[in-house]
C-alpha cells in the first residue's frame, strides 16, 4: 500500500486534516491504532469551542483558536453536526479575580476575539440565574460555543472517505524507515508506504516522532476527570461557566452539552501513563467542590456517568505544527491540547498550506464538502416519523428508550463510510446507550444488530475493539 500522504491519528485534528486533503488529487491514508475514530482525547474532553481570550498573545494557540472558532458554525452546518453558540463566562469571586478577568479581556482584544465584554454582578445574575451569590462579575465571550467532538470527527472522516481517503483502523505504527523519498511504516495492519507523514498522534506524537528520528518533542500527559449529569437537571447553566484559570488549565467548568446534558469538570493532573483514564474518588470530589462554587444547585445525584480524558500537553506550552528538523517529509502536528478542538478547523488549513510547499495540490472536480444529515428520529415530529417508517420499517423499532434511537439509525451508523464496528462506535454515532441507563436495556440488542449487519458471530462483537468482548461463549 503506497500513498502520497499518511496521516497518523484519527482524532478531531487528524480527521479534519484528512477531510481538507481529500479535496485534492492525491492519495491519502488515515491510520488509527484503535477500532474507531475519536478514541483518544477527542472522545473525552469538555466539548467547548473557546473564544480565544485565554491563549497568550502571539502564540499559535491564540491565532488558530480565533480562526477555528470563526470557522466552526459553517463547518458544522456543512457536516450536519449540532453546534450551539451559547457563549461563555469567566466568573470572578473577588476584586482580585475581577482584575484577572479584565486582564483576560485585554488579552482577548489583542487576540482578535469578537463579542467580549466585562459584566457586573447584576448582569451576570440576569443571564445566569443559578450562578452563585458570591460571584462579583465575569468576562462574557459571545463567540464561544459547544459541539460534540466525536460527532464532528466522525462526520469529518465520513466526508473524507466519501472523497477518496482510505481509513485504516487497528493500524498501530510500530516503526518508521526512510527509503529514498519514501517512508515505510511498519504497522499492525502490514507495511504502508507514504511520501509524506503527518504526525497527528496526540499523546503519542512524541513517540511517533522518535520513530522518525526526531526527539525534539516532549509530551506531558495531563488527565482530566468529569461528571456527566442527566438531562433532567434542566437549564442550570445557559453559558459555559468557567472560573479564573491557572497554570494547569481553564479550571472546573459547568456547561450544557449540545445534547441537553450538563457536564462538570475537568480536573488537571500530570500523569505518567498516557492511557490512564481511570476516575478517582479524589478527582471526582474536587469536581463537585469547585462546581458548587459556581452553581450551588448542581447535584451529582443526577450523574449518569463519570469519565476521564488525557490531554496532550507539550513542554513548549504551545501547539507544535511544522516540518521536523530531522526529516523534511515528516510534518508534526503535536501538543494539540485545549483549545485544540476549537482550533482544529484552522489547524487543518494550516497543515494543507505547509504540505503544499512540497507536494503539488490540485483540486478535484468531484469534491464535495458536505455530509448528508443522518436520521435523528428523536428530533422528528409525528408526521415526519410516520413518513420515515412508511419507507423503512426499521425506523419504527425503538432500540434505545432513553434517547429514542431506532434500529434504522443503528443500521445507518454501521453502513456509513468508516462506520461503527463496535458497541461504543454505535453509541457515539447514534447516542444509543448514552441515556440514564447507560445501555443497560439496549446494549444486548445493539450487539445483535452489529453481528447481523457485519455478518459475524455475536461473540466477536466488542465494546471498543481489542479484547473488550461482550459475549465470550454460549452457555448450555
Amino acid at each position: 500500500m503506497t500513498y502520497d500522504v499518511a496521516i497518523v491519528g484519527a482524532g478531531v485534528v487528524g480527521g479534519l486534516i484528512a477531510r481538507e486533503l481529500s479535496r485534492f488529487k492525491i492519495s491519502v491514508a488515515l491510520l488509527e491504532k484503535c477500532n474507531d475514530v475519536a478514541m483518544g482525547t477527542t472522545k473525552a474532553n469538555s466539548a467547548i469551542v473557546h473564544g480565544g481570550f485565554d491563549a497568550q498573545n502571539g502564540t499559535l494557540k491564540a491565532e488558530l483558536n480565533v480562526k477555528g472558532t470563526a470557522m466552526m458554525p459553517e463547518l458544522c452546518k456543512k457536516l450536519s453536526v449540532p453546534f450551539k453558540n451559547n457563549g461563555s463566562l469567566v466568573v470572578a469571586f473577588s476584586d482580585d479575580e475581577m482584575e484577572h478577568v479584565k486582564a483576560l479581556y485585554e488579552r482577548g482584544v489583542k487576540n482578535g476575539v469578537p463579542g467580549l465584554s466585562v459584566i457586573d454582578r447584576d448582569e451576570l445574575r440576569r443571564i445566569e440565574p443559578n450562578i452563585s451569590d458570591k460571584a462579583v462579575g465575569a468576562l462574557l465571550c459571545e463567540s464561544a460555543g459547544i459541539v460534540c467532538p466525536y460527532e464532528l470527527t466522525i462526520a469529518a472522516v465520513e466526508n473524507a472517505v466519501t472523497n477518496g481517503v482510505e481509513f485504516i483502523r487497528n493500524c498501530c505504527v510500530k516503526g518508521i524507515n526512510r527509503v529514498a523519498d519514501e517512508y515505510v511504516l511498519d504497522t499492525s495492519a502490514g507495511e504502508i508506504c507514504a511520501k509524506f507523514i503527518i504526525n497527528a498522534a496526540g499523546n503519542f506524537s512524541d513517540e511517533l516522532a522518535k520513530m522518525a528520528g526526531d526527539d525534539s518533542i516532549k509530551i506531558i500527559p495531563r488527565k482530566g476527570e468529569y461528571y456527566l449529569l442527566d438531562k433532567s437537571v434542566g437549564n442550570l447553566a445557559v453559558h459555559t461557566i468557567f472560573q479564573c484559570p491557572n497554570e494547569m488549565g481553564k479550571g472546573i467548568l459547568v456547561t450544557p452539552t449540545v445534547d441537553g446534558n450538563l457536564l462538570i469538570g475537568p480536573t488537571a493532573i500530570n500523569i505518567d501513563k498516557k492511557d490512564d483514564t481511570e476516575t478517582t474518588p479524589e478527582g471526582l470530589a474536587e469536581i463537585v467542590e469547585k462546581a458548587l462554587k459556581s452553581v450551588p444547585s448542581v447535584s451529582v445525584r443526577n450523574a449518569i456517568t463519570s469519565f476521564a480524558g488525557v490531554r496532550s500537553h507539550p513542554e513548549t506550552d504551545d501547539f507544535i505544527i511544522g516540518w521536523s528538523e530531522k526529516n523534511d517529509r515528516f510534518l508534526n502536528v503535536a501538543g494539540i491540547e485545549s483549545p485544540g478542538l476549537s482550533s482544529a478547523p484552522a489547524i487543518a488549513i494550516r497543515v494543507r498550506e505547509i504540505l503544499g510547499e512540497k507536494l503539488e495540490l490540485s483540486e478535484k472536480e468531484s469534491y464535495t464538502d458536505t455530509r448528508e444529515e443522518p436520521v435523528r428520529f428523536r428530533h422528528m415530529n409525528d408526521e415526519q416519523r410516520a413518513e420515515l417508517i412508511k419507507k423503512n420499517s426499521a425506523y419504527g423499532r425503538i432500540v434505545c428508550r432513553c434517547e429514542t434511537i431506532t434500529e434504522g439509525e443503528i443500521i445507518d451508523a454501521i453502513k456509513a463510510p468508516a462506520g461503527a464496528r463496535d458497541v461504543d462506535g454505535v453509541k457515539r454515532r447514534t447516542r444509543a446507550g448514552m441515556g440514564r441507563c447507560q445501555g443497560g436495556f439496549c446494549g444486548s440488542k445493539v450487539v445483535e444488530i452489529l453481528a447481523r449487519e457485519l455478518g459475524v458471530p455475536m461473540n466477536e462483537i466488542t465494546k471498543f475493539g481489542g479484547e473488550s468482548k461482550i459475549i465470550y461463549e454460549r452457555t448450555k
